[in-house]
């Protein structure tokens, strides 16, 4: 399981604004991502620059797989293994009671 951010989901989209907004100021994207991470006191620009990337595949501008997509394959991959499970003990109670039926009963 994921350990939860630090940074606040508005601060996460504040600064994807940011950098769109101030990317023309600078030579290149990671030196504005850099201001911008030290302007917003975010430790590494290397979080901005997933956050840009993130943003950038959910809005279908990079190739990649959106948040709702892995959310959804998330959903389903638990729901499968929940499936599987319950799966399992049909087998073995299906065994267990055909074992029963199958073995030669003594009258009392």
């Amino acid at each position: 399981m994921a350990r939860p951010s630090p940074y606040p989901a508005e601060l996460r989209r504040r600064a994807v604004r940011m950098v769109a907004e101030v990317r023309p100021d600078y030579d290149t994207e990671w030196a504005a991502m850099k201001a911008v991470a030290a302007k917003l006191g975010i430790g590494a620009a290397e979080t901005v620059r997933q956050w840009v990337r993130r943003d950038q595949v959910d809005a279908g501008q990079r190739p990649g797989t959106t948040t709702e997509e892995s959310a959804e394959l998330k959903r389903l991959r638990k729901e499968n293994a929940e499936l599987k499970r319950a799966n399992e003990i049909l087998k073995a109670a299906s065994a267990f009671f055909a074992a029963e039926l199958d073995r030669p009963h003594t009258r009392s």
